[in-house]
């Protein structure tokens, strides 16, 4: 299948920075499906590129290649001017501390507080001793409004405000890209919508580069700087938001009115 681009990024803005995160010609199979099928994107810096597509497209594989995760059968990885899918994992290492990883379900340990969530990685990654520790794990909490939930369980805590805590422990390190896989699933609207004001306050106040995987139509239009749509494992519209809504593409325009048959034409299951 042809790309039918809408617009590419570079088209989307001439200010836009040269990309800090790239993959080229990737492909990925397991147990002999592809999954990603010469799959090119540049990730443009300072801004959030969504990744749109109904679930089982290969939102989530591709954020696995990027942090190194997962190693491409072919194609290339890179962070700037470093090829991440030839590292080693000790070399991937320093890269990793670059990244913040927002995950699916949050993955907060059940066994620690709040405070410990947060400061986990800078106990493990930093040199900062434990005044400091505490003084950063302070201001990422109030940058997600629960600087007052510091000593709480996760238990104790709503699918909502989990979500956030595991938001902060992602910038704690105050990383140059944050990654997100389905910020919002499992979220009601409103929850939902706090984690996309959250998304846009980070990105603008942190200046950092935000990658999302979603298949939440109202999030992504409400956060995107730029959207890529996978089809069935390649890149089929790239562009901004005005441009992806109006394209004429069928697949496109009967995924983003949330036509069943799209979802049949994108492998997704009854």
């Amino acid at each position: 299948m042809s790309s039918r681009v809408v617009q590419s990024p570079s088209e989307a803005g001439s200010a836009l920075k040269p990309p800090i995160v790239r993959v080229v010609d990737l492909r990925r199979s397991f147990n002999g499906a592809a999954v990603l099928k010469d799959v090119s994107i540049d990730f443009p810096t300072g801004r959030t590129t969504v990744v749109l597509g109904p679930s089982g497209c290969g939102k989530s594989v591709l954020l696995k290649h990027i942090i190194g995760l997962l190693k491409p059968d072919s194609g290339e990885v890179w962070f700037g001017d470093t090829r991440v899918d030839r590292l080693s994992e000790s070399q991937l290492a320093p890269v990793r501390k670059r990244f913040g990883f927002l995950f699916q379900h949050g993955a907060l340990f059940d066994s620690m507080n709040v405070a410990d969530n947060v400061e986990f990685p800078l106990r493990e990654h930093s040199k900062s001793n434990a005044r400091q520790r505490r003084q950063r794990t302070r201001e990422v909490l109030e940058m997600v409004g629960l600087a007052d939930a510091v000593g709480k369980m996760p238990a104790e805590l709503s699918g909502g405000q989990q979500k956030r805590i595991a938001l902060a422990r992602a910038i704690v390190l105050e990383p140059s890209v944050i990654l997100y896989d389905e910020p919002t699933t499992g979220l009601d609207p409103i929850r939902a919508d706090v984690i996309n004001d959250l998304i846009i306050k980070l990105q603008r106040e942190l200046r950092v580069t935000s990658i999302v995987v979603t298949h939440d139509l109202g999030s992504a239009f409400k956060i995107a700087d730029l959207l890529v749509m996978l089809y069935d494992g390649e890149v089929i519209a790239s562009g901004t938001v005005d441009a992806i809504r109006a394209s004429d593409d069928p697949i496109v325009t009967r995924f983003l009115a949330g036509d069943a048959s799209a979802a049949a034409d994108l492998g997704e299951g009854a």
